[in-house]
C-alpha cells in the first residue's frame, strides 16, 4: 500500500469501523457448534432439498416435545394404584379427571382438568436401565449402537421438512437437554438452535438474536453494505454460480437478525399477564426458580411464528431419595404449566395442528425404595400425545396393578416413534444416508399405532 493511500486510511473517520472478513462471518453464533447463523442456513436450505421425498399427508405442521429428563414417575401422575399396597401406591391421593372413571394423581389436579383433550399412554415400555441409553431409544426410536448414533425426532423434522419462515426448523428450550437430542449421523444442519438461557428470567435474551455487543444497528447495517459491496466484487470478476447460491444463505441470516418478528418470537414480552397466569406464571413477581410455565409458553410462540420442532426440557425427575419432596415442588408447575399449554393451543385453534408430547427416558419403580425413593423402571410407564391428529380423551394400553408391566397394548419405542412421524406427514421407513453411503431406515420395523389416532 502507498504511503499516501495509508495516510488515506488513518485520515478516514470510519476506517475503524471498517468489519473485517471475520466481522462478515460473525454475525451470531449457532449455540455449542461453532456455526455461523449463514452457514446454518446453507446446510439446513441443502437438508431441506436432500429431504425432499413422498410423504404422508401430516395431522400436525408443529410439534412441542416436553422432555422430562431422569425418568418421571408414572404412578404418581398419570398411572395411579390406589388399591395398590402402600409402599407402592405412595402418599398422593388420586382424583378423578374429566374423563369418568379415570384418576390422575392428586399433584395432577390443572391436567386432570384437561383429560378429555389429550391421549396418555399408559403402556409405553422398552427394555434400557440406563439415562443414556433410554434417551436415545426415546428420542430415535432406535436401541443404542456402539457403531452409530441415530438421529433425534426433531433432526429428522428438520431434515425432511425444512425451515419455515424465518424460523430454524428445530429449536431447544433452554438448552439440549441431552446429547441424544441432536442430529446423530445427518448434518449439523439438522441439529437443534438452542436459546442459550431460561426464558423466565427478567433479563431473557437469546445470544444467537441479538448483535454482538459494541454493535448497534447502524453498524449493523454498515456491516452489511460492505459484505454487498465484496460480494458484488466477486460476482463480477468470478461470475461463479455458487457465490450468487452462498449469497442467499447469508441475505436469510442478515433477515433473521433483523426480522421484528423473529425477535418477538424468541420473546415473552407482547404476551399479557392473564395468558402467563394460565401457564402458571407470576408476572407480578420474581421467579425464583425455573419456570415450566415461561419455557411452554416460548415453546407456543416459536411453532406460531414457524419452528417445525420445539423441544422444552423442563425438570429434574432421578429420584432415588426424598422422591415426594423433590416431585412435589416440580410436579405443580409442570400441571399449571401444560395445562395452560393444552388450553391456550385449544384456544388459538392450533392444538388440532400442533402434536404436543410429554416423555421421559423411563419410568421409576413401582416400589417405594428404603431411601424414600424410585429408581429407574423402563418396564412400564406413562406418556402423554395429544393434538396434531392424535384422539381426545383417551387412555391408550395399561399397566399391571403394581404399575410394574404392561397388560394391555405395549408401545415400543419403534411403534411410538412410527406414529408421531406419521402425524407429522413422514414416512418412517424411508433410508437416509449415514456415514460411508450406508442407507438407514429412519425408523426400523415401526408400526403406526392405530388406537392413539383420531
Amino acid at each position: 500500500m502507498s504511503l499516501q493511500r495509508n495516510q488515506q486510511w488513518k485520515n478516514d473517520p470510519f476506517h475503524f469501523q471498517r468489519p473485517s472478513r471475520r466481522d462478515f462471518m460473525y454475525v451470531g453464533w449457532l449455540g455449542g457448534a461453532g456455526l455461523t447463523l449463514g452457514e446454518l442456513l446453507k446446510l439446513e436450505s441443502q437438508a431441506a432439498v436432500d429431504g425432499q421425498a413422498k410423504k404422508n399427508e401430516p395431522k400436525a405442521k408443529s410439534v412441542i416435545h416436553i422432555y422430562l429428563q431422569g425418568g418421571f414417575p408414572h404412578m404418581d401422575s398419570f398411572d395411579p394404584k390406589p388399591d395398590a399396597p402402600a409402599e407402592y401406591r405412595g402418599i398422593l391421593d388420586p382424583i378423578q379427571t374429566s374423563l369418568p372413571g379415570v384418576y390422575f394423581s392428586s399433584h395432577m389436579n390443572q391436567t386432570a382438568k384437561v383429560a378429555d383433550k389429550i391421549t396418555v399412554v399408559r403402556s409405553m415400555t422398552h427394555t434400557e436401565v440406563d439415562h443414556s441409553r433410554g434417551e436415545h431409544s426415546m428420542f430415535t426410536g432406535y436401541r443404542p449402537s456402539p457403531a452409530l448414533v441415530y438421529p433425534s425426532v426433531g433432526s429428522v423434522v428438520a431434515h425432511e421438512l425444512g425451515p419455515r419462515d424465518a424460523m430454524p426448523a428445530y429449536v431447544c428450550v433452554p438448552n439440549q437437554g441431552s446429547q441424544f437430542l441432536g442430529s446423530g449421523y445427518l448434518s449439523n444442519a439438522c441439529g437443534p438452535f438452542s436459546l442459550g438461557a431460561d426464558p423466565a428470567r427478567s433479563n431473557f435474551s437469546v445470544r444467537d438474536l441479538n448483535l454482538p455487543k459494541g454493535i448497534d444497528e447502524t453498524r449493523f447495517h454498515q456491516r452489511k453494505a460492505w459484505k454487498e459491496l465484496v460480494d458484488d466484487h466477486f460476482a463480477r470478476n468470478e461470475r461463479d454460480d455458487s457465490l450468487a447460491t452462498m449469497d442467499s444463505f447469508y441475505q436469510r441470516a442478515y433477515d433473521l437478525l433483523a426480522s421484528p418478528q423473529a425477535r418477538d418470537a424468541f420473546s415473552l414480552k407482547k404476551e399479557n399477564d392473564a395468558t402467563k397466569e394460565l401457564y402458571g406464571m407470576k408476572p407480578w413477581g420474581p421467579i425464583l426458580r425455573p419456570s415450566a410455565g415461561a419455557r411452554l409458553l416460548i415453546a407456543r410462540r416459536l411453532v406460531e411464528a414457524g419452528a417445525r420442532c420445539v423441544t422444552v426440557t423442563y425438570g429434574a425427575w432421578d429420584t432415588h431419595a426424598f422422591h415426594y419432596r423433590s416431585i412435589g415442588t416440580q410436579l405443580p408447575d409442570l400441571d399449571m404449566a401444560f395445562a395452560g399449554l393444552i388450553q391456550d393451543l385449544d384456544q388459538r385453534g392450533m392444538l388440532d395442528s400442533t402434536l404436543v408430547l410429554v416423555t421421559s427416558e423411563f419410568g421409576r419403580t413401582p416400589k417405594i425404595n428404603a431411601g424414600g425413593g424410585r429408581d429407574h423402571w423402563p418396564r412400564v410407564f406413562s406418556i402423554v400425545m395429544a393434538g396434531g391428529g392424535v384422539k381426545r380423551g383417551s387412555i391408550y394400553g395399561a399397566s399391571d396393578a403394581l404399575a410394574a408391566e404392561p397388560s394391555d397394548s405395549p408401545l415400543g419405542v419403534e411403534d411410538y416413534v412410527t406414529t408421531v412421524y406419521h402425524l407429522l406427514g413422514i414416512d418412517a421407513s424411508k433410508a437416509l444416508m449415514s456415514p460411508g453411503d450406508r442407507p438407514q431406515a429412519i425408523v426400523m420395523n415401526g408400526k403406526v399405532a392405530r388406537g392413539i389416532l383420531a
